[in-house]
């Protein structure tokens, strides 16, 4: 009898102490929740990919066991950021491309594509990057000199926005661009009655609607490559700011087989046949891709003076930028948009542009709730329209402020741009910003566009008390912008964007605490490791 008690008083025991299995532990953490309450903790457990709790590291270890249990001595945890806008698959093909990023002449670009294709021997050569507003000259160049080294060879370079493109002649012919060639939304532009070879906005289409077609192995190679990189910025997610449907059918296909992890939020085309397809099928949701906003254009961009402007640029007369759409299409878009459940995302940089969307926006809107329509880039916004915001999510990049501010203020004068990169102001109107890079127009990382949201300042720490600084946002305002707002302003913010138990564990290791470290090293700290579902990637 006595050993029977004995038996069932250590059953009891071991039952009692029996712990519950994880796949993953980490201990000893400085984790960053960015739950409601801002709370920071020790420790967590992750099991099916997902986190099973967040707590001290004495009470999960006291609650659980795992196969892997990792001492992070410290170091910061974060939630995977998200890039609320970016070109994931943009930056993929710009890698089978030339860089012109950080040229400072255009000798400097010519340089660059002769080296390309001396050791890569093309039929086409396409590069991007370059940006006239960064060279001795601040004036677009021409393509004599690139017609003379390469007759025979169709070249194509595009500007650092993507709303410009230099050609030589022989791509020019592909289109059959004269200076007698007009188009809606678009410039050919010419000086002293000859073509110069740069194309804006809608006349790209010109000759890159005659441009051979990207393949299957070129877009799968791009997709994997961009992961890559975007993976070691401790990205876990990604908007892709104007996808087709062949693209996003690729990223399905890699996603269900596994080799690409990379959570994307697809803002389809706003082209009328992606519309009609996407419109028949409706909302398309899986863990790891969201189809269920349109990406659409209503000007142009501020550095190649397309976007739109309620009066004239200050730095040339008579020029209001461009519509790359009608306003009646981007009504009648709106409406068939209003009219589904998916989201509508529209580029707007000018004064204009954001006034007129902002208008339809309210229009089509009437009556309705929980739309989370975003504008993207807000970039000059007049005084009287932040107002409007009240009910729509500004999508900002705070790098475009720091790149862009030598020279905002040429084109839009000192009164304009007090109305500019303005995010603050934004937040104080919604109560929420997404935030992003717009990469490769900017660069990929994430703790540049940190930096740039809380410091107003370039990488060399220019100007010396933050470019507008009134517009500053907090770090704590600047994390929440990168992760758990980014995920609101995709419709996922119960499943992403905090570490809290329920939520995918998507999060990162930093080597420095982003909320502490000093002003300065923000662009400095890198990714210890990215895990998506509780994995290292």
């Amino acid at each position: 009898m006595q050993k029977l008690i004995i038996f069932l008083i250590a059953l009891t025991v071991v039952s009692c102490s029996k712990k519950e299995q994880a796949d993953l532990i980490i201990t000893n953490a400085n984790i960053y929740t960015v739950n409601d309450n801002f709370e920071i903790a020790q420790a967590f457990a992750v099991k099916d990919g997902k986190f099973l709790e967040v707590g001290t590291t004495e009470t999960i270890l006291a609650k659980y066991e795992a196969l892997t249990i990792e001492d992070a001595n410290g170091q910061t945890i974060v939630p995977g950021f998200i890039d609320a806008h970016c070109h994931f698959l943009g930056l993929g093909l710009n890698q089978q491309a030339v860089d012109l990023v950080g040229t400072t002449s255009f000798d400097e670009v010519v340089k660059r594509v002769t080296d390309f294709q001396n050791k890569n021997n093309l039929k086409y050569i396409k590069g991007r990057g370059w940006d006239q507003n960064d060279w001795d000259l601040k004036e677009f160049p021409n393509n004599k000199l690139l017609t003379a080294l390469f007759p025979d060879t169709p070249i194509v370079l595009t500007r650092i926005d993507g709303h410009a493109i230099l050609c030589n002649q022989a791509a020019l012919d592909l289109g059959n661009v004269t200076i007698e060639s007009k188009i809606n939304g678009g410039e050919v532009v010419i000086n002293d009655g000859k073509l110069t070879g740069v194309l804006v906005d809608n006349a790209e289409s010109l000759v890159m609607n005659n441009w051979p077609k990207v393949s299957r192995e070129d877009i799968v190679k791009a997709l994997m490559d961009a992961q890559d990189i975007c993976f070691g910025y401790g990205l876990t997610t990604v908007d892709d700011a104007g996808l087709g449907i062949v693209a996003i059918q690729i990223i399905d296909s890699l996603q269900k087989s596994g080799d690409l992890k990379m959570r994307i939020y697809a803002m389809i085309s706003g082209e009328k046949e992606n519309l009609d397809y996407y419109l028949d099928k409706g909302i398309i949701k899986t863990d790891r891709l969201n189809i269920r906003s349109f990406k659409y254009y209503v000007d142009g961009a501020l550095g190649s003076r397309g976007a739109l402007l309620r009066a004239s640029y200050s730095d040339k007369e008579n020029h209001f930028g461009l519509s790359v759409n009608s306003f009646k299409d981007l009504k009648e878009t709106a409406k068939r948009i209003a009219n589904s459940e998916f989201q509508m995302n529209t580029h707007a940089i000018g004064d204009s542009a954001n006034h007129i969307v902002l208008q339809t926006y309210k229009e089509v809107l009437k009556g309705k709730s929980n739309r989370r329509w975003r504008i993207e880039h807000a970039q000059v916004v007049s005084l009287e329209d932040f107002e409007l915001f009240d009910d729509i999510i500004p999508s900002v990049q705070p790098t475009h402020a720091t790149s862009d501010m030598y020279w905002a203020e040429d084109r839009v004068g000192a009164e304009r741009i007090k109305g500019a990169y303005a995010f603050k102001d934004l937040l104080n109107k919604y109560g929420k910003v997404a935030l992003g890079t717009d990469f490769p127009v900017e660069f990929v990382s994430p703790f540049y566009t940190f930096y740039a949201a809380v410091a107003r300042q370039d990488l060399k720490g220019y100007p010396e008390k933050g470019y507008q600084i009134e517009n500053a946002l907090t770090r704590k305002e600047a994390l929440k912008g990168m992760t758990i707002w980014a995920a609101y302003s995709n419709f996922e913010e119960d499943e992403k964007g905090s570490i809290e138990t329920g939520k995918f564990a998507d999060f990162i290791i930093l080597d420095k605490n982003i909320m502490e470290v000093e002003t300065s090293e923000i662009p400095n700290i890198k990714v210890v490791k990215t895990f998506v579902d509780g994995v290292a990637q």
